[in-house]
């Protein structure tokens, strides 16, 4: 069996992009290692969630534990850097914020759990990070710096086809409006992922996506079951979040992604 580590941001990061994918190696029988760079100290508690005097960062510690019980893995490691907010906002100049890290400290603190677990693949994310979030481009960055720190021969970007990912936020916005819901305004869907062309790997997770809904659904500081993606019915859900996208890194025109049950190297 193999050892799977997912890199991500922030709490709640992994339900979103690696959540069936963790799932699926889980069952098959590999070990999986969640690795989040930061806290979520710059999120947004929806209201009423957090208890009187509660941080933030310390409900989603705890929510990032029991998705990742949900998903397979075991409890959650961290780089120990604080969220870097969202682009060009004040919390980017935090000289303890993941944007603002050394990349070769942070490459070594993350190489050296690659070495602890006997890492087999790491996923990190493409290049911009999915949508541009700091902290996000950074994981790239480093992950990538530490994958080759590793000798990793298995690292995978987590992203998304960006025709596909377009053409899966207008049908969402229609069915949330259909069932008198608020759903994102497709004039503002910004361009995520990488082009189809440049992915590598889809992966079925088809059988996983209740596993990854509730994951989702632990992260309670930070989602709704009355809007997002937690509004939609479970059957849209299903076809929505069924296929996991992953590219190469410095790997562009593949000519279209390959469907597999799993990556490989797992």
């Amino acid at each position: 069996m193999s050892t799977l580590v997912c890199f991500h941001a922030h709490p709640d990061d992994e339900s979103l992009s690696t959540g069936g994918l963790m799932a699926k190696a889980s069952t098959a029988g590999h070990r999986v290692i969640l690795v989040t760079a930061t806290r979520g100290e710059q999120g947004e508690p929806q209201p009423g969630v957090l208890a009187p005097g509660e941080a933030l960062w310390e409900r989603r510690v705890q929510e990032l534990a029991e998705a990742a019980a949900l998903l397979g893995a075991e409890p959650p490691r961290f780089l120990d850097y604080e969220d870097s907010g969202m682009m060009e906002t004040p919390a980017n100049a935090n000289p303890a914020c993941f944007w603002q890290a050394d990349l070769n400290e942070a490459a070594d603190r993350l190489a050296a759990i690659l070495a602890e677990v006997s890492a087999d693949v790491l996923t990190i994310y493409d290049p911009n990070g999915l949508y541009g979030h700091p902290d996000h481009i950074q994981v790239h960055r480093v992950g990538r710096l530490a994958g080759e720190r590793a000798g990793l021969a298995h690292v995978y970007e987590a992203t998304v086809g960006r025709e596909r990912a377009r053409d899966g936020f207008r049908a969402m916005a229609t069915e949330m409006k259909a069932r008198g819901l608020q759903g994102p305004n497709i004039d503002d869907i910004p361009d995520f992922g990488v082009p189809e062309a440049d992915l590598a790997y889809l992966v079925d997770v088809s059988a996983h996506t209740r596993a990854k809904r509730e994951a989702l659904a632990r992260h309670r500081s930070q989602v709704s079951a009355e809007n997002g993606f937690l509004a939609l019915p479970d059957e849209y859900y299903d076809q929505m979040f069924a296929l996991e996208h992953f590219a190469l890194p410095g790997v562009f025109g593949n000519g279209g992604p390959q469907l597999v049950e799993l990556l490989p190297g797992l």
